[in-house]
Order: C-alpha cells, then structure tokens, then sequence
C-alpha cells in the first residue's frame, strides 16, 4: 500500500520537502505557491531545482500545474552517475550543491557533477564554505573518500558564468555520531576572491579583516583568489569566506559576497571587517555545527544506524526549526532537545562558557540503509 501523500501549502522550504522527499519515498504536494502575488506560482530557480533532482533521480513523476502554483512530486530511486546543469542565476551553485550533498551518498553509483553558474552570492553558501566546512562534517559521518570539489570557473552575479566540479561517492550506511564538545578555536581559515575587479581588492579585504581578528588569533591565513580572463565568469564582482577551526574539529564559518553591479557599490574594506565580526558572531553563538550545517547535521543522524546519535549546537536558526518538524513528517522521528546544562554553569568564566546556553539534541536513527547500492 502507498504510503499517502504529504501535502503543503506555500513556497517556504520548498527545496526541503523535495529533498526529504526523495530520500524517504514519499510523495510530496504543495500548493498555493505564490497563489496571491501578481506573478504566481515557482520561480525559474525552483524549476531548475526539479529539473536537477530529476536528473538524479530514476522514475520520478512531477506534475506542475499551468500556473505553477501547485507542485506533485512522486520521487523515483536516487541513481547518481554522471550530469551537468545549468544553475539559473536567480540562486548560487551552493543553493544545488546543498541538494546534492543530501542526497548523493544514497545514490547507485558515485556522484560526479558539473554544475555552472553563479559560484558565490550574498544569498546561499559559497563553493567555499561548502569544501571547506560541508565536507569535514559529512567525514565525520563516514562519507569520506572520493569527496572532492573542484572550483573551475569562479562566477558572480547577475550573469555567472562559474563552473564547479563535484564528486560523492556512495555509502550503504552511516555510521552513529557523538559530538558534543566543540573545542576552543586554534585558527581561521579563509579566501578572498575578486572576479573582473582589481586585483587589490582582495588584499583590502584581507587587510581589513586581519585588523579584526588579529585582536583575536594570531593563526590567520587568508589566501587571495584573483581569477583572470575566462575564468573570472561574466560579471564582476568580490567577496570573502573565513573558516574558525577548533581543537576538536569543529568549523565555524561566516562569508559575504559584494553587490551587483547597479546597486550601491561595496567598499572592499567595509565588507572584510563585516565578514570578520559576523564570523565571531558565529564563533559567539558555538556549537560543533555552524548554523547553516544545522540541518544538515541533523539529516545525517536521522538517517544513521539505529543507535544513539548526539550533537551540541547553539541557537537554533527558524529554517533548523522547520527542517525539526518536518524529519517528524517525512521519517516519524523526533529529536530529545536539552539545555546543555555544561555550558550555563555559573562557576565557569565567561571565554569557557563562550556565548549563551547551547542546545543538545539526541536521537536514535532511523537505520536507512542505501538500497541502491550494489553489495560487493
């Protein structure tokens, strides 16, 4: 028997539920989808989302209707291989690379993507931050070797013209984890890239953020990405990703990316003390995950092998909040969600308790074995 099909109104979360879906074999129907703006119904990215997870997928059926406000998505087997798609410029590369890296261990054979596009906004995560802070986290859950991203051609808004290589290799099963003590930061990472803009304004970037964080850390290395010629893609455009490495392997991240061209123009050294104070701000909230890994931490541990797994993480962000909610939908599983009671003791001085009260939130997996997989 079928299992029934959830049903949800509006274009919230809208690439959640597709991804959930996906992976749990359930179908999906949203509607009212932008039903009462002058423009109804998905947007190009959107559109461009499904086509990608049809891409990946075997047998899949969507139905749009003619105004697009209303979406039936009845997921096939995830099979991985081979694709390439044209990210709509509307969204960045990272909006689909977030798609992929869910769903690409669980497909029949290894995942290898080319992806072009916008590489780095002020919206989704940069190529960056999801090498650099996406990938130790999915490690740490076993999906490790065969993970690699290659950045080919950077590219930045409105027009793109970037290109991302990205590969995953297949897992049958991942293993339980136990995280709960971040760990205190020993260095910061980062790059500061410019695409068709003087060469001197990632060394301002850099220059000016490294006055922020050297009050911080002395172990700072920021690198500089000047692409040139074909490879700096269609439009200009600058911006910055920095990366909090602790003791214990957690990374913390924060980034900006500059405005389009005909909006107010960015000064270099405006947007390098932002990207710094938003990545204390990040260091300030804590927890073993950064705030845009949350959900993503909490997927894997859902779908992990029935045994007891355990995250510390600070505040949780509203889209954590819906992603919660809708793991109960999609998996019938709920998470057990604590104060760490460690972290509010009023003996500890205020550098160890670093930041307000974190959360610990434990669940038993749902044991999601990869069916797709070919057992050697």
């Amino acid at each position: 028997m079928a299992a029934p099909t959830l049903k949800y109104e509006g274009c919230n979360f809208f690439r959640q539920r597709l991804i959930l879906a996906t992976l749990s074999g359930k179908s999906v129907k949203i509607s009212k989808i932008r039903h009462k703006e002058d423009d109804p119904g998905i947007r190009d990215f959107e559109a461009s989302l499904i086509r990608l997870l049809d891409k990946v997928t075997n047998g899949s059926r969507i139905e749009v209707n003619e105004t697009g406000t209303s979406v039936l998505f009845v997921p096939g087997l995830l099979s991985g291989g081979s694709i390439e798609h044209e990210c709509h410029v509307q969204r960045s590369i990272g909006y689909y690379l977030e798609a992929l890296v869910c769903l690409a261990p669980f497909g029949k054979k290894p995942m290898k993507a080319v992806l072009r596009g916008v590489t780095n906004d002020q919206t989704d995560p940069s190529v960056d931050i999801i090498k650099n802070v996406t990938f130790p986290l999915l490690r740490r859950f076993g999906i490790d070797e065969g993970l690699e991203m290659k950045v080919n051609r950077r590219g930045a808004p409105p027009l793109g013209g970037g290109e991302v290589l990205f590969k995953c290799p297949v897992r049958r099963k991942l293993r339980p984890m136990q995280f709960t003590n971040p760990g205190k930061i020993k260095r910061i990472r980062g790059v500061a890239y410019g695409m068709r803009v003087s060469p001197a304004a990632p060394n301002r970037m850099v220059d000016a953020a490294r006055g922020v964080l050297n009050k911080f850390l002395p172990d700072i290395y920021i690198y500089t990405d000047h692409m040139r010629g074909p490879q700096s893609g269609k439009s200009p455009g600058f911006g910055m990703s920095l990366v909090a490495e602790t003791t214990e392997g957690t990374f913390l991240s924060a980034e900006l990316a500059s405005n389009k061209p005909g909006e107010e123009p960015t000064v270099p050294e405006d947007l390098g003390k932002q990207v710094a104070s938003l990545l204390l701000e990040e260091i300030y909230r804590g927890g073993c995950v950064d705030s845009r890994q949350q959900s993503l931490a909490l997927l894997l541990m859902t779908l992990g092998e029935t045994d007891v797994s355990k995250i510390q993480m600070g505040p949780l962000s509203p889209y954590t909040i819906q992603f919660l909610r809708h793991i109960r939908d999609f998996f019938q599983l709920m998470f057990k969600i604590e104060v760490d009671k460690s972290t509010s003791n009023d003996d500890m001085d205020q550098a160890e308790r670093l930041g307000g009260d974190k959360v610990l939130l434990t669940c038993v997996g749902v044991g999601f074995t990869n069916i797709n997989k070919t057992i050697l």
